[in-house]
């Protein structure tokens, strides 16, 4: 038996991936404070809508038979933005707070991730090949992604540090776990969970810092316009730098 590689339906971890995720966890930011807070829409009606989505693009995702880029990035991008009203639906509508919402946040996603596990035996992305593998994975990024929102809110406002502070306290963690990447052995499939997580909430940060008012330590940017600018940024990226899928290890007889 001979081993070869198959392609997987998410693409391979480069710097790419990484710019564009942040890119598009800023832009989940500022198209959820667009919904909710510009055009006035209540955080349980946001959220239902960038649900559906989310999960509608989901099933595309797992029924495509290859890697597309742009339905990739378009499925993070929802998940990004339900993240968005999603955890602040929690943190301020049902009154549980930042630390509250952050801490039974991640409760869930370590449950998802061990159950992934100790069903499939790992939960690398490389194995990302199969529907429920695919199934795992939305539910650990849906996850991820709302995680995220709320520990940044919870940095930025709790803290005291602002969404400027906030920003660099979890810009100053990913470069600690690109670092440690680089310099150390520590697990791989632990470093991308940690990175993804910490991602999110570096684009929460900055993009509250762009949109919030000048009161509350924000540049009070147009939340329409700046969604649109960096809308625009991550097509440009998807259709000029290249992406490829992951490969995954597999055995042919």
């Amino acid at each position: 038996m001979n081993a070869e590689n198959t392609a997987g339906k998410v693409p391979q971890v480069t710097l790419v991936f990484w710019i564009i995720k942040i890119a598009a966890t800023t832009l989940g930011e500022t198209g959820g404070d667009t919904l909710t807070m510009t055009l006035g829409w209540s955080y349980l009606a946001g959220t239902a809508l960038f649900l559906t989505a989310l999960v509608v693009l989901i099933a595309i995702q797992i029924a495509a038979k290859a890697f597309h880029p742009l339905l990739y990035w378009a499925t993070i991008i929802a998940s990004t933005t339900a993240g968005t009203t999603l955890a602040d639906f929690a943190d301020r509508s049902l009154g549980i707070g930042y630390a509250g919402g952050a801490s039974s946040l991640f409760v869930a996603l370590i449950a998802v991730l061990g159950l992934w596990y100790w069903s499939l035996g790992s939960i690398a992305v490389a194995t990302v090949t199969t529907p429920k593998v695919e199934a795992f994975y939305w539910a650990a990024i849906t996850l991820s992604q709302t995680l995220g929102t709320a520990l940044g809110d919870w940095i930025a406002d709790d803290t005291r540090l602002g969404y400027g502070g906030g920003a660099l306290v979890f810009a100053a963690a990913l470069a600690a776990l690109a670092a440690a990447y680089y310099w150390t052995s520590v697990s791989r499939v632990f470093l991308f969970w940690a990175a993804f997580i910490l991602s999110r909430p570096l684009g929460a940060t900055v993009g509250d810092f762009l949109d919030k008012p000048v009161s509350e330590g924000g540049l009070a940017l147009s939340r329409p316009i700046a969604s649109a600018v960096i809308g625009a940024f991550i097509v440009a990226c998807i259709l000029v730098l290249p992406q490829k899928a992951g490969q995954h290890p597999a055995r042919a007889g």
